[in-house]
């Protein structure tokens, strides 16, 4: 056994092998040793008593998936390796073999707290020549398969992250570089040769012509169908898309602007999705989390969800309705991957009917709404009635999880079937009948007739009344603490025929139902096409319902790329502050203002203002309404955002380094379509270091790139760019003071904040009242010395210096003191190669040169 369990092992060198021996799955060695810890099971040894034992612990075939499930989560393989045939039957060794490997991407996610969530398993293949990187993702359960061509390593990074994959199938041509970025991030990298292209990959890439493309898609496909060892018909043609296609924002941006995860939390709770999220059906939560990690960029299809989100707020009883029906629906885009994997039962398919009966109704109710916008969803709304009686004719309706222990089939299905359940049940009411007899001829009332797997079916008696049995009436068959068991020749040949028809009876159920599942597998594209037009209709009626709870107005769409939003919210916040706390603001950039640069104190509202903007962009382009009271947008193409400060911890960087990296992103790829959210940029360094830059990069997007910008700012200083940059406007966010406390207004007012109001927001925190005199005094010095050294800020725009004009300097020594020892040593210092000098030669040099100064 142990010969053939390292065999099989040796296969799979980076996977946990469940190893199946009768009722339980057994790891040995070190997959033991590792699997007893994180599975915290009981480690014992095998050949206890031998020099070298083995180490062993099991888990319960019938609670494996569970167990399954904890190390994949925590990025780990597991081999599942079963019994081929009836150890009854065996000749020698049961043949065993790995029927599944289930990895982080190809794990099917259970349980409702998984329902709205894929699963993506990513590949990526390097293509030397032009330099490009193929770059494909499945989601097993659902069968969505996508490919794009990439041209960089940190589109790749990006999407690979934004996707949340948690395992990434790479070729050997993928350089290092990329692989140390993925591992980092904690994604599991697998390797696969490219099989032989075969009926399915031929089918799957079909339209797919590009060589990097057709490579990831046929690597991803062999390395399903490596792991998975079944069917995958359920899984889609590959579809190409263009990053380009929808509104581009990186994984950063993402996360700091809370889109489908809080930053605090890394929880759904306080984010855009959390707040949208009306939607009755998993496939509905699934496409919402889509469109919004993918808003469009395509104006026409916006402006179609507008119309239809329209439609659904003017026609309040439909939608309720509509809902009602919604909620009967189960997971299609699920149930038809397991239907396809063979791994579907009956209760999945009395699911499939149940919602599969929902259709009539639904496409009834939108039908019943006047408008053209809505037509095209119901003629995608296509019943399935023929699987519906199918299953409704074959299936019983309490079914049993078990596909072979029976139940499964109704009664009038299978004439055969019928027949055998006859014998069973015949066969019961003579067992009954056989009870009563023998009670009356022994007179003992309590004996009984009963069964049990390994002894089959018996009489049994208390040993108080073996006296009454009368002599050679029965064959002892097993002896009990309180009872004896019989039997007789008549209750051998009648079990023998139970068991037989019992038998054959499971047999023939189960290959019925597999004829069933069968059946179904054939329209699995038609049953996915449904689920498709029913997570869209999911969507646009939960965007309907949002809009109407909270008060979203329908925005119109603009060429002229400016924006024009009056009483706009950042409507998570509203949510959860309350409407009536909540101070709206507007938003305006018309056509001469690209840049807004923001002041005000901490805490008063610069980064909610600049993410309230962002959220109703991209509400906009998934086609929700937007939390205003009136709304005109352009169709921006890329968001990038610098918000909050986070050292990336995973590579090392600084916030500052974070900082630059996300600028130059910005300052690199921008359009002027797009929208550029810069928060407190250069704060993580020296003060003047980060007032130069800061000032560089706005004078740098307004005159090179023209995207609308929001900046907010500590440095008082930059809002004099107002009188040399013409696109540029100041705002702040209103305070006041009162009775010396610090009174925030969160309302955008025009012009330029007076102070920062650090002091009073310190005193807000709660500290204390001696320290805060203390920075207040200190404060005021440091005003005061401004004011005399105060000089004006320069601008890119100004008129440049003439070359003879002398540059001003800080001297190093005042002039009047300066002897010619220190001249000597300044002369030295002018002529000193920095570059040249390690960081201890430079050192020593300063060190000669202050013995000289202080000797002189």
């Amino acid at each position: 056994m142990m010969e053939q369990y390292q065999k099989i092992k040796d296969q799979y060198p980076d996977a946990f092998l469940f190893y199946r021996l009768g009722d339980f799955y057994e790891m040995f060695n070190e997959d033991a040793i590792k699997g007893s810890q994180l599975l915290e099971l009981t480690l014992t040894n095998r050949n206890k008593n031998s020099k070298n034992p083995i180490p062993m612990c099991g888990v319960p075939h019938k609670a494996v998936q569970n167990y399954i499930d904890i190390l994949v989560d925590q990025g780990y393989k597991v081999a599942i390796c079963e019994q081929m045939e009836d150890p009854k039957l065996a000749k020698g060794m049961v043949k065993r073999e790995v029927i599944q490997l289930v990895t982080p991407g190809t794990q099917f996610q259970t349980g409702s707290e998984n329902a709205k969530e894929n699963n993506y398993l990513t590949a990526l293949v390097y293509d030397k020549i032009s330099d490009d990187y193929g770059f494909a993702y499945v989601d097993l359960s659902t069968g969505e398969l996508k490919t794009t061509l990439l041209d960089n390593a940190d589109l790749v990074f990006n999407e690979v992250v934004s996707l949340a994959s948690k395992e990434t199938v790479i070729s050997d041509d993928v350089p290092h570089s990329m692989r140390d970025s993925l591992s980092k991030f904690g994604i599991l990298l697998s390797k696969q040769v490219i099989d032989p292209i075969n009926s399915a990959m031929s089918y799957l890439t079909q339209g797919i012509e590009e060589k990097p493309l057709t490579q990831v898609l046929q690597m991803l496909i062999s390395y399903v169908q490596t792991t998975q060892k079944r069917s995958l018909d359920h899984l889609k043609r590959a579809v190409r898309y263009e990053p380009s296609d929808f509104l581009e924002m990186d994984h950063n941006s993402q996360y700091n602007l809370e889109l489908v995860k809080n930053i605090r939390t890394g929880k759904k709770a306080g984010t855009l999705l959390w707040l949208l999220d009306q939607t009755k059906t998993a496939m509905g939560g699934r496409k919402l989390k889509q469109w919004i990690e993918r808003p469009l960029v395509n104006k026409k299809i916006i402006n179609n969800r507008h119309e239809i989100v329209d439609v659904f707020v003017n026609h309040y009883f439909e939608r309720n309705q509509l809902q009602d029906e919604l909620i009967k629906v189960y997971d299609l885009e699920r149930l038809s991957g397991r239907v396809a994997f063979g791994s579907v039962n009956g209760r999945d398919l009395i699911q499939l009917k149940t919602s599969l009966q929902q259709v009539p109704k639904i496409q009834y109710i939108i039908s019943q709404i006047e408008s053209k916008d809505l037509k095209p969803l119901v003629k995608q709304l296509e019943p399935l009635d023929d699987i519906v009686d199918l299953i409704e004719a074959a299936i019983e309706d309490d079914s049993p999880i078990s596909v072979t222990d029976g139940g499964v089939i109704k009664d009038d299905y299978n004439d055969q079937l019928d027949k055998y359940r006859d014998a069973t049940n015949n066969a019961q009411k003579w067992l009954a009948e056989l009870e009563a007899k023998e009670r009356e001829l022994t007179g003992i009332n309590n004996l009984k007739v009963g069964f049990n797997h390994v002894f089959g079916y018996y009489i049994e008696v208390t040993k108080v009344n073996l006296p009454k049995i009368p002599e050679g009436r029965y064959q002892r068959k097993q002896t009990l603490a309180n009872a004896e068991r019989f039997s007789t020749p008549e209750l051998k040949e009648k079990e023998a025929m139970i068991l037989e028809a019992q038998e054959q009876s499971k047999n023939l159920e189960y290959k019925l139902f597999v004829e069933v599942r069968e059946e179904v597998k054939q329209q699995i594209k038609k049953i996915q096409a449904l689920a498709d037009a029913i997570a869209e209709v999911d969507v646009l009626q939960s965007f309907a319902a949002v809009a109407e709870e909270y008060r979203f107005v329908k925005p119109v769409l603009v060429d002229d790329h400016a924006i024009d939003i009056v009483d706009g919210r950042h409507p998570v916040v509203e949510k959860v502050l309350g409407h009536q706390q909540y101070v709206p603001n507007d938003v305006k950039l018309n056509q001469d203002t690209n840049v807004l640069l923001i002041t005000g104190p901490n805490m008063s509202g610069k980064s909610t203002y600049m993410r309230q903007l962002a959220l109703s962009v991209i509400m906009n382009q998934i086609g929700s309404f937007v939390p205003a009271k009136e709304a005109k947008m352009p169709i921006f193409d890329k968001i990038f955002t610098r918000i909050g400060a986070a050292d990336d911890l995973i590579s090392g960087q600084s916030t500052f380094m974070v900082e630059m990296k996300e600028a130059n992103d910005a300052i690199e790829n921008a359009t002027p379509n797009s929208l550029i959210l810069f928060d407190e940029i250069g704060r993580g360094t020296a003060t003047y270091d980060g007032m130069s830059l800061a000032q560089a990069i706005i004078e740098y997007v307004h005159n090179n790139i023209g995207a609308k910008t929001l900046f907010s700012t500590h440095y008082h200083e930059l809002t004099a760019l107002d009188q040399t940059l013409s696109n540029l406007q100041n705002v702040h966010v209103g305070a006041t003071e009162s009775n010396g406390e610090l009174v925030f207004l969160h309302k955008i007012q025009p012009g330029p904040a007076d102070k920062s109001y650090g002091i009073h927001v310190a005193k807000l925190a709660g500290l204390p009242d001696k320290l805060l005199t203390r920075a207040d005094k200190i404060l005021n010095e440091l005003q005061d010395k401004t004011a005399e050294d105060k000089v004006g800020i320069s601008s890119m725009n100004a008129e440049p210096e003439h070359n003879n004009e002398k540059e001003e300097q800080i001297s190093l020594f005042p002039l009047e003191t300066v002897d010619e020892h220190q001249s000597e040593v300044i002369s030295q210092l002018k002529r000193l190669d920095l570059m040249s000098k390690t960081p201890m030669e430079i050192m020593n040099q300063v060190y000669k040169w202050q013995q000289k100064i202080k000797k002189n």
